[in-house]
């Protein structure tokens, strides 16, 4: 009886373990610091916890290629959205607003996903 108690505690922590790694948006990225980039879409990725999309955009100082990771909802959060996995196939043309990493790299978390014909898609970031 003991032993099974002991493994059945011990599948539980293994099982809350991911839990312990999630974060929070306000502990990784900066709410005064909103962010917009016009960019050609590169990847959709499709994970848990969070979607990431992949996008490049042109540097306007530089004029070098960029590459933005943008969070986004899971994939269940955005199906509820009324995405599909054909929403937003590579070489799209799209302007993405968010908030930036706190840490200055080129991530943000999303806020919105605007097209060159004026359609919208929400991303389903962490601070809608």
């Amino acid at each position: 009886m003991k032993t099974m108690k002991t493994l059945l505690t011990g599948a539980l922590l293994i099982t809350t373990l991911p839990v312990l790694g999630h974060h929070s948006f306000y502990a990784e990225f900066d709410p005064n610091n909103e962010v917009s980039h016009d960019g050609v879409v590169k990847q959709m990725m499709w994970v848990n916890p969070h979607s990431w999309l992949v996008f490049e955009v042109e540097n306007e100082e530089t004029g070098e290629t960029e590459e933005w990771r943008v969070e986004g909802g899971s994939p269940n959060v955005l199906m509820r959205l009324g995405w599909t996995r054909d929403s937003l196939p590579p070489g799209t043309r799209i302007k993405v607003t968010g908030y930036q990493a706190k840490d200055g790299s080129h991530r943000m978390n999303s806020r919105g996903i605007e097209f060159p014909d004026g359609r919208t898609l929400e991303l389903g970031g962490s601070r809608q």
